[in-house]
């Protein structure tokens, strides 16, 4: 990868060397299309990215791997990348509403039997739906108007008066997906969140949805992509402006960048849909799209690594796995990496707990996450040697985390649209995905139906 010459010229164009940009050149450099990739950051990976802090790996990204997402398997396969499991022997912690610590086995939290039935009918109700709305396109649902113009929060308290269970069901969308509180997406949003995983009841088994890891990490594996591309990659090259050609595109586009202008036939955006507008498009974009990506926000989350000497929760027959709805760390586990001797956690804070921590400094940050974690695990959790946050939302070329949803209403007003093509520009991303939505699995899948639509637009063109 180098600072390549002013002017280049290719069949394609991609911008984001994220997963959805690099398996997008990998399809169409395989099916013999000249592509030059043009990246912002001075790495590859986007929202993956295994770094060492102070002599550790942590994976400051998206990082797991469920058995359903058989497009990264494959990949994984195809490249001869090992994966390993999660750690999960031994009991797990839940903490209650009312503070009570709890240990327990399976994945049934230990709420009272009454809150117990409810979480189960939801479950079942939530499954219900996913069943029938699908992941695919649950804008062309007949429900799906109603469904989206009433928030998850308020949905589920029409379904049930159990508070406890209302907020425990809309833990596995809002905290640990969507990253936005309940009030904040609608119910078809969050049937989306859990189709895009097979069922509901895959989103609530930490087993299945947080199943494997990548030895060496998650950004290894747009090391390897960007490797087999060579010099086609291009490194902190953020692109400026998408200059289209002719009447209506036809003749292909100008895509400039501090460094690099290339000129193609087609392009692909594939970066999260609030940085499309980082991009000067000439001429504009139509309406349809400005519209639309301003009602694509990303979410907001704070992913803490904590490391310690040795996994010292298993000596205590604990998995570090640890839920609770009301507490400042709403989800702990164990997150250590393959063959390492220390014992690394990690948390997670979400949305408006994100808010509130973020205005504090740092010292007293640090000292209420970490007090928040050793309530699930014990007082040896106050003392790690190794402490970081993962800050999505401050980095200027991703600003937020996990992914981009919609407002309440956007999903059934704009969702047949979010892949359109506008002439020669096509869009590829996690965040636009069905099968593997917010996931890396989504964006390998996002970026090899980009390459597929631009192949065929080549040869249609070509003919």
């Amino acid at each position: 990868m180098h600072s390549a010459r002013t002017e280049l010229t290719a069949d394609v164009v991609v911008v984001g060397a994220g997963p959805a940009g690099l398996n997008t050149a990998r399809h169409l450099t395989r099916a013999g299309h000249d592509v030059v990739v043009l990246e912002a950051r001075d790495r590859v990976g986007g929202r993956t990215h295994t770094e060492e802090h102070d002599g550790v790996p942590l994976e400051i990204g998206g990082q797991w791997i469920s058995p359903d997402q058989t497009e990264l398997l494959g990949l994984l396969d195809e490249l001869g990348m090992q994966t390993y499991q999660r750690y999960r022997e031994g009991d797990s912690v839940h903490i209650a509403p009312d503070g009570t610590r709890t240990r327990y086995r399976g994945d049934t939290f230990p709420v009272a039997d009454s809150t117990a039935k409810e979480i189960h009918r939801l479950t079942e109700l939530m499954d219900d739906l996913v069943a029938s709305v699908g992941a695919r396109e649950p804008w062309a649902h007949p429900r799906a108007l109603e469904l989206d113009t009433i928030s998850f929060h308020h949905w589920l308290r029409q379904q049930s008066d159990d508070e406890e269970a209302c907020t425990t069901i809309a833990l596995f969308i809002a905290g640990a997906m969507l990253t936005k509180p309940p009030h904040a997406f609608s119910t078809l949003q969050a049937v989306l969140m859990a189709a895009s995983a097979g069922s509901f009841t895959n989103l609530t088994d930490e087993c299945f949805i947080l199943d494997r890891r990548v030895v060496g990490g998650m950004q290894s594996v747009s090391e390897r992509l960007a490797a087999d591309l060579g010099d086609r990659v291009h490194l902190s090259t953020p692109v400026r402006t998408i200059r289209r050609l002719g009447d209506g595109g036809g003749e292909g586009v100008v895509v400039e960048s501090d460094r690099v202008t290339v000129r193609a036939r087609r392009v692909v955006v594939a970066v999260p849909p609030p940085l499309f507008s980082r991009i000067s498009y000439d001429p504009p974009l139509p309406r349809r799209q400005h519209q639309m990506h301003q009602h694509l926000s990303m979410g907001l989350v704070i992913k803490v690594h904590a490391v310690y000497p040795t996994p010292f929760w298993r000596e205590d027959g604990l998995s570090g796995t640890g839920f609770g709805t009301s507490t400042l760390v709403q989800e702990v586990y164990d997150n250590t990496f393959h063959g390492d001797h220390r014992g690394t956690l990690v948390a997670f804070v979400s949305d408006e707990k994100a808010d509130a921590v973020f205005a504090l400094p740092a010292e007293e940050r640090k000292a209420r996450v970490l007090a928040s974690i050793a309530a699930f695990l014990g007082e040896r959790a106050l003392e790690p040697d190794v402490y970081y946050e993962s800050d999505w939302a401050s980095e200027e070329w991703t600003r937020g985390a996990y992914a981009a949803s919609f407002d309440l209403g956007g999903l059934a007003r704009y969702g047949a649209d979010q892949r359109t093509p506008v002439g020669p520009i096509h869009w590829a991303c996690s965040d636009l995905a069905a099968e593997g939505y917010q996931h890396v699995d989504g964006a390998l899948r996002s970026g090899r139906d980009a390459a597929a639509d631009v192949a065929g637009a080549l040869t249609r063109a070509t003919a």
